[in-house]
């Protein structure tokens, strides 16, 4: 991220700046410099501060953070040491994954209604042998491998982002305290069962530099590439390389005759150097550029780059107009401008004193801006963060659940400054080939979409999962893929995996995959019992979730009633049901209390075959008629877990199998694996639901063995009226047709339908088996 110059050196002919240094953010730049500081006072007699997580540093990352944790309903305190939001440039577009993270959010429209959407990108060069500058490609933006629901980049400036953070959280009654500059923080009490074990002091410049404490159970510092916060953490440091090679970034309008000016576009001139350009909000244009030698009519040279103190806004123009030759572009105003070092550094560690301590954004990664990841995957960090806190706070989780968070962002830090490295040197050296297939073989990694984490207590690995995953597309630690659905209790086509608001409430998904709902009923009606016992472990948690404080109500709660969707479960987990069966073979009556409980997450599958999750999108290969999977999904949206297909007789087998899952990471007293002596029950009481279940199958059984018998009896009767009548034996045979054989509810064995669509068989099973017995 830039560091602003002083608009100083800008002479006022040419250009006028609106904005000062000053009021730039230091929220995600990694060329933030060490804010100069008064002189402090000693602490003041006012009382210590407690509240659950400080959080430092108030651009999008802390933002974030402070958003999803109030809407958890954990105090919070936020302060940063600037007297403003960001009122211009910085970070400035926003990917894909992170547009669908703001629709989760319910962020979104406002940012959607004034961003500039970007389709396509153009590539421009010359070279010696053709000295021209011209377009040499053009090509869409995200191709259909990334698989998204909004193909595009959203470019809107930094302060436009922490304004829907910040209007969220006034109506929740939090806002920033500004003008705080952090100090320091140490851990003061290191018993595990500590309530407030980090101290921290902070100089409040608002009130003549007075120097304040806060106690809190968790700090986290998303104060930028200087963090103090980081220095704060014993023995973590930043590792990689920074380079002598500065861009300019320009924000502003601009009068231009070059044809790609609302296309992204990549420039690169063999004398001059190179431009990144984009459009931007109310009619301006960013331009990404880079500064060349002392002499601008030479080729760049690495060792001769002009310095970073005489490169003022004119200097970045007179660079641009060499660039863009023989397009003319002059600046009508300029909003904002900057400059920045390229390099490449991740922080040896993201967490600290036993979990106390995080550091999130440019505290812990650092890189260019040119591929606008940078607040993308600062945000996304504390994303990650935010419900794993809560969970912990809130006694769900087993604190173990926060060493995800460190491993999971970590591998993300260094895939990006891999991916950085080889985008930012190809565009240094001008190779555009490199350049176009570096950004096509990253293109998944760029939209956030291949953002993928590692096995761990959250993702199950699929070699774990008994039986393999059944075709699934879907696998532990990846997004899930979007796709579209009925939604049975008011037939509204959907986005299933936006239709709930589980990112606001923190909420695990568990979908139940039953193509034929008649055929799966009974293996969903002994599991959804089983998830409702007592002394299982969801139940447990699901009922401690249930006693927690209510979070902050909003005016816009009253629109989205989130309180359809904790009936079932409290704020733990949504039940969602997607079948295939036809809506008007399915009645709320027929389902499990657990599912009627959560009628709003139930889906019918009859949209076409492209968007449909039962036939495309999250299965290969269609689930048989009478088998169930289950997958478990993140409340971050990543999925955790994925069964193999179920077959109705496996309930108890699926129950145990959800039941690990979650005992992995759960707190002792809600049933994690740490408590099983609490858990003697669970066998004894699946035990009992088992036997109800076989005393229901026996008398279902009988009802149907006395319909048959009936139905023999009106046959016999009916053959001997056709005799007594003298009718042929094909319309005997007719009658017969005509006769309803029962069918039970839950068979042992039955014949393959002609509807299910079989599985290949393994090779080793065909070559030992006869040959008339093989499947064609």
């Amino acid at each position: 991220m830039p560091h602003e110059l002083s608009p100083n050196g800008t002479s006022a002919s040419s250009t006028s700046m609106k904005r000062s240094a000053d009021d730039m953010s230091p929220g995600l730049s990694n060329e933030y410099p060490p804010a100069p500081h008064p002189e402090r006072k000693r602490p003041d007699a006012s009382p210590v501060v407690y509240t659950d997580v400080l959080i430092v540093g108030a651009g999008p990352a802390g933002l974030m953070l402070a958003t999803q944790l109030t809407r958890f309903g954990i105090p919070v305190k936020i302060i940063d040491e600037r007297r403003t939001p960001t009122p211009a440039g910085r970070a400035d577009g926003l990917q894909p994954k992170t547009i669908e993270t703001f629709k989760a959010l319910g962020l979104a429209e406002p940012l959607l209604r004034r961003g500039v959407k970007i389709y396509d990108i153009s590539f421009w060069n010359s070279t010696p042998a053709s000295p021209v500058l011209s377009r040499s490609g053009r090509d869409i933006h995200y191709p259909p491998v990334v698989d998204v629901l909004e193909p595009f980049i959203l470019l809107v400036h930094q302060g436009m982002v922490e304004g829907v953070f910040i209007d969220d959280l006034a109506a929740r009654g939090v806002s920033v305290d500004r003008s705080c500059v952090f100090d320091s923080a140490a851990i003061v009490d290191e018993s595990p069962n500590a309530e407030y074990p980090v101290e921290a002091v902070y100089t409040d410049l608002k009130n003549s530099g007075e120097r304040r404490t806060v106690r809190a159970k968790y700090l986290v510092g998303c104060d930028g590439a200087h963090s103090t916060v980081r220095r704060s953490m014993p023995g973590v440091e930043m590792k990689g390389e920074n380079t002598d090679v500065f861009w300019g970034v320009l924000d502003g309008v601009v009068d231009t005759d070059f044809p790609d000016l609302w296309s992204k576009c990549a420039i690169s001139s063999h004398t001059s150097g190179t431009i990144l350009c984009c459009p931007r909000e109310r009619n301006m244009t960013r331009l990404y550029i880079e500064l060349p030698s002392t002499s601008p009519a030479s080729t760049p040279s690495r060792g001769n780059r002009v310095a970073k103190q005489t490169a003022n806004a004119d200097f970045i123009i007179r660079a641009a107009q060499a660039i863009l030759r023989p397009y003319n572009i002059t600046w009508k105003s300029i909003d904002w401008f900057g400059v920045y070092a390229i390099g490449q550094r991740v922080a040896s560690a993201f967490s600290s004193n036993a979990n106390r301590i995080f550091i999130a954004g440019d505290a812990g990664h650092t890189h260019s801006p040119k591929a606008a990841q940078g607040m993308n995957v600062s945000m996304h960090d504390t994303y990650n963060l935010a419900w794993k806190l809560a969970h912990v706070l809130q006694g769900i989780a087993a604190p173990s659940l926060l060493d995800t968070y460190a491993s999971e962002r970590r591998k993300i830090a260094n895939d990006l400054i891999a991916f950085d490295h080889s985008h930012a040197t190809a565009l240094m050296t001008q190779d555009v080939k490199a350049l176009v297939d570096n950004f096509k073989t990253n293109i998944r990694f760029i939209s956030g979409v291949g953002a993928v984490y590692g096995a761990n207590a959250l993702n199950l690995a699929p070699t774990t999962v008994p039986g393999g995953l059944g075709g699934s597309t879907l696998t532990p630690g990846t997004l899930l893929p979007p796709a579209r659905a009925t939604r049975f209790i008011d037939s509204n086509p959907v986005d299933i995996q936006l239709d709930t608001p589980w990112a606001r409430l923190g909420q695990f998904r568990i979908y139940f995959l039953a193509p034929d709902f008649a055929e799966s009923k009974y293996f969903l009606d002994v599991l959804c019992e089983l998830f409702t016992t007592p002394t299982f472990v969801l139940s447990r948690a699901a009922t401690h979730s249930k006693s927690l404080p209510a979070p902050p109500v909003t005016d816009e709660d009253q629109w989205d009633q989130p309180s359809r969707y904790t009936t079932a479960a409290g704020r733990l987990y949504s039940p969602c049901l997607i079948t295939s069966t036809p809506q008007d073979g399915l009645e709320l009556s027929d389902l499990p209390p657990l599912l009627r409980d959560s009628r709003w997450c139930v889906y019918i599958d009859n949209l076409e075959t492209a968007v449909s999750p039962l036939r495309r999108k999250w299965s290969r290969a269609r689930i048989r008629r009478g088998e169930t999977q289950v997958v478990v999904v993140r409340p971050d949206g990543y999925v955790g877990a994925v069964s193999k297909p179920w077959g109705a007789e496996e309930a108890d087998s699926a129950g145990r199998w959800v039941e690990a899952y979650f005992a992995g990471f759960m707190a002792e007293k809600v049933g994690g694996r740490e408590g099983r002596a609490e858990r003697n029950g669970v066998r004894r009481e699946r035990e009992r639901v088992e036997e109800r279940a076989e005393r229901q199958r026996e008398r279902a059984e009988e009802r149907v063995e006395r319909e048959r018998e009936k139905a023999g009896r009106e046959k016999a009767e009916r053959e001997k009226a056709v005799e007594v009548n003298g009718a042929g034996e094909g319309e005997g045979e007719a009658m017969e047709m005509e006769t309803p054989t029962p069918v039970l509810p839950r068979p042992k064995t039955r014949e393959k339908s002609t509807e299910e669509v079989e599985r290949p068989m393994p090779a080793e099973t065909a070559a030992v088996m006869p040959m008339e017995e093989c499947p064609s």
